[in-house]
């Protein structure tokens, strides 16, 4: 399942998750971004007890995406041990989705 968070939020889980952290970067105006949103959904219930699936909207935490240099978007970014290890831009097939999470587990 894929959470909606904002910028405290991922703060907080950024210092006390312990799994992998999976962020979409997204904003209700960008239809790549809606098309990535069940691609990315699905995905979250296949690495389950993995890693976490989060979303946050660039439009309501503009300071977090600056932090995060994102300029586009979608861009789904992969932390684990609360360090950036790295990003996918732009929509992606479940397949490459599904890659790019387990290549970085």
């Amino acid at each position: 399942m894929v959470k909606h968070i904002n910028q405290s939020e991922f703060e907080t889980l950024l210092k006390e998750e312990k799994l992998p952290i999976v962020v979409d970067f997204w904003a209700t105006w960008c239809g790549p971004c809606k098309m990535l949103g069940p691609v990315l959904e699905e995905v979250s219930k296949e690495y389950e007890g993995k890693a976490v699936f989060v979303k946050i909207d660039v439009d309501e935490n503009m300071e977090l995406a600056q932090k995060y240099g994102i300029s586009s978007i979608p861009n789904v970014l992969f932390f684990k041990d609360g360090v950036l290890k790295d990003n996918s831009l732009g929509f992606a097939p479940k397949s490459v989705l599904a890659s790019f999470v387990e290549k970085n587990l």
